[in-house]
């Protein structure tokens, strides 16, 4: 609806009307049409004035219709939007999440001196300087720093998210929002992988730029557990849509699939190169467990993975036919460990030539697992 232009007597209603309805019916009035564009320069000086009234209006209700009808304009002048802003609650927080005439030195000065109400109003903010994220973190407020990090406006530092991590490692709210973040210094993301729940190292090694071999860790971690947890139609969804995850974000590397393989992780390296070779899963299960020397070639070749890979893989689809889960205790670490020893102790004889970025990856993962799981077995 068009807005008219100021009038006397809607300046008179507001300066000798005693009723705090009216004059917040017209401070809202006055508010609204000062932002429309439609009023002359006087009207605007105006209006200004009557706004420096109105901050110090004993009722409530009135400051309150000229916060939430000034929140968001530009042309605010500094001292209204300062008077609206270290206001009672109600009055404060539209202008402390909105307005743009507030600046840093501003939003900082309240932070450190206000409560914790104002300061998740501000880390709400569409878009938060890395100097405001920073006095927000010194707050050491669980619900401040929780709003900071999920909020993706928010630039926030290296070192004040490092900050974040020593201080909240025990908050699953602002861990999982950290994992969420669109992107993470590879330190922070490192030191998350142990405190994170495993539903978020998933995310964690979807959308961070994780080196190879903690993303490979992360991924065969959430498989397991996915394995444990599902049924078996479930656990192939969800294997399903962790694979197109990972290609859709160039996270489904040739590293990561070979490593998965050797580390026996087998649905994880079919669907993985179903995806990559954009074949049917139950034609590259075919191919890969072809007896003859051509399918798993083929289904390789199509994946586009390196030459160098393939006599690796081929290796560890034949000790795939020579172990298997024998479904005791320690299962899992025990067919890893002897699926690595196994790959290891034959890739020489078999003119394997592995990266050394994965065999020093392959050897450290067999350090890591019990040394008595053979022997369990046994």
């Amino acid at each position: 609806m068009e807005k008219s232009a100021l009038t006397e007597a809607d300046v008179k209603k507001l300066l000798e009307d005693q009723s705090p309805g009216t004059r917040a019916e017209t401070a809202a009035k006055i508010a609204q049409q000062f932002g429309s564009g439609s009023i002359s320069e006087a009207e605007r000086t105006q209006a200004e004035e009557i706004f420096r009234l109105m901050v110090k209006d004993a009722e409530v209700r009135v400051r309150e219709a000229l916060s939430i009808n000034l929140k968001e304009n530009p042309n605010v002048p500094h001292d209204i939007a300062m008077s609206l802003a270290g206001d009672v609650n109600s009055v404060a927080l539209p202008v402390l999440q909105f307005s743009e005439v507030l600046t840093d030195e501003d939003l900082i000065e309240i932070v450190r001196s206000q409560d914790s109400t104002k300061q998740v109003a501000i880390a709400k903010r569409s878009s938060v300087s890395e100097t405001v994220s920073s006095a927000l973190v010194d707050t050491e407020n669980e619900d401040v720093v929780s709003n900071l990090v999920a909020n993706e406006g928010a630039q926030i530092s290296s070192d004040d998210l490092e900050k974040v991590v020593d201080e909240f490692g025990d908050s699953d709210a602002i861990k999982d929002a950290m994992v969420m973040r669109p992107k993470l210094p590879v330190r922070v993301s490192e030191r998350l992988v142990t405190m994170v729940s495993e539903r978020m190292k998933e995310e964690l090694a979807k959308r961070h730029e994780l080196p190879d071999n903690l993303a490979t860790d992360l991924i065969l971690q959430s498989r397991e557990r996915a394995i444990l947890g599902l049924s078996s139609e479930g656990n192939e969804d969800d294997l399903e849509l962790l694979i197109k995850q990972l290609h859709d974000n160039d996270r489904l590397t040739p590293s990561i699939v070979l490593r998965a393989l050797c580390m026996g992780d087998l649905d994880f390296f079919v669907s993985a190169l179903s995806k990559r070779a954009t074949i049917p899963v139950e034609n590259t299960r075919k191919l890969i467990y072809d007896a003859g020397p051509l399918g798993l070639k083929a289904v390789f070749k199509k994946a586009g993975l390196p030459d160098n890979h393939y006599p690796a893989a081929r290796a560890a689809i034949d000790v795939t036919r020579e172990i298997e889960y024998d479904g005791g205790e320690n299962d899992r670490e025990r067919y890893s460990r002897r699926m690595i020893e196994l790959i290891l102790t034959q890739y020489g004889d078999l003119g394997v030539d592995f990266d050394a970025v994965d065999l020093e990856y392959l050897l450290t993962k067999m350090g890591q697992l019990p040394s008595d799981t053979l022997d369990t077995a046994a």
